[in-house]
């Protein structure tokens, strides 16, 4: 079995029952989610996608702030994929918001939803469990159109806040086989250099979540 398919299985283990209450509790912690979405601001008829979409959550909020662009997210989880088709449909943004079951590490969006590009490409507290997250980046970066922008969304070194803090945090992040990314800044700007693309990097609240943002030329 290949670490790709040990990895969706794992996801699929950690969120077949975690689903149901997961928008309910994550909203406590996941903090710069919606910031990140505020950052996008994609164009009229962008098309933009979400790397990882879980429940759907953050597709549906982006599609409401931006009517005039179209969504589409992949999941590795059939599971949240289930909760996230249930949830569009709900909000009556089928027709706006298109899912797949997927692989980041090797999606083709030509295949899955018969485009080749991007205009946005987000990834929302998913690096963290994602084992060969930078290759997912770099894959992703390759998937935007020209003038395109990753943003990726994470937590952080939380640098401001106490010792205590952040090492409770870690443990109990572990649990759920989060790993947060302390290169993400350094990873992101040698990708960014190596695509002749520009590189922001963004700290929220005193360092609990980060935010870099790719922008292609």
């Amino acid at each position: 079995m290949t670490a790709a398919f040990d990895h969706g299985d794992l996801m699929e283990r950690v969120y077949a029952r975690q689903r149901h209450i997961y928008d309910a509790t994550r909203k406590y912690y996941l903090l710069g989610r919606d910031p990140m979405i505020d950052g996008l601001k994609p164009g009229a008829g962008a098309t933009v996608l979400e790397i990882g979409c879980g429940t759907g959550r953050n597709l549906i909020r982006a599609a409401r702030i931006y009517p005039q662009a179209l969504f589409h997210g992949v999941d590795i989880s059939g599971s949240m994929l289930e909760t996230a088709g249930a949830s569009v449909v709900a909000a009556g943004l089928q027709g706006r918001i298109r899912l797949a079951h997927a692989d980041a590490a090797r999606f083709n969006p030509g295949k899955v939803f018969g485009r080749q590009s991007f205009d946005r490409i987000f990834i929302s507290y998913a690096v963290s469990m994602i084992p060969g997250w930078q290759s997912v980046m770099r894959e992703a970066l390759g998937h935007l159109g020209p003038g395109g922008e990753l943003h990726v969304v994470d937590f952080g070194d939380q640098h401001g806040l106490p010792r205590w803090f952040r090492s409770a945090l870690r443990t109990w992040l572990r649990w759920y086989h989060v790993t947060p990314r302390s290169d993400l800044f350094a990873v992101s700007a040698e990708i960014a250099a190596g695509r002749d693309a520009t590189m922001e990097a963004k700290r929220l609240y005193r360092g609990f979540a980060w935010i870099s943002i790719i922008r292609n030329r």
